[in-house]
């Protein structure tokens, strides 16, 4: 089994498009910034997040609500040094809800929501695992 990517049902796609392209920057696979799908990826590694339309996963599946409640996802991203990239990120626009602050001896994390309300994470290890 391979992960091919972690897809995020949206219902504003143009903001959620320029959340994680813009604030974020992460590089948009394709430019489709009105959607329905697209996929961003870091600058660093082999993941990657897509945004989908959720009206258009509603109509395939028939059974997804116009909107999510509670929080539904958790996307993680790794960065080394996270005073500057939160102070970066908060330059374009980003609100942190938490941090930056020490999650364990390992890592610092910051958190924030993108337009949808899905919880970002953003990671920097201090310390790898032995």
């Amino acid at each position: 089994m391979e992960l091919a990517q972690v897809r995020l049902l949206v219902s504003d796609f143009a903001a959620c498009y320029r959340f994680y392209g813009e604030v974020l920057g992460l590089k948009p696979q394709s430019g489709a910034s009105e959607g329905p799908y697209e996929k961003f990826s870091p600058a660093v590694g082999s993941a990657g997040i897509a945004l989908q339309d959720r009206a258009m996963m509603a109509s395939v599946l028939d059974e997804l609500g116009d909107a999510a409640t509670g929080h539904r996802s958790l996307v993680v991203l790794r960065v080394d040094d996270l005073d500057a990239y939160c102070a970066e990120i908060t330059a374009r626009g980003a609100v942190l809800a938490h941090g930056p602050a020490p999650m364990t001896d390992r890592m610092r994390v910051a958190h924030l929501k993108d337009p949808e309300g899905n919880l970002v994470e953003l990671q920097e290890w201090l310390l790898l695992r032995g």
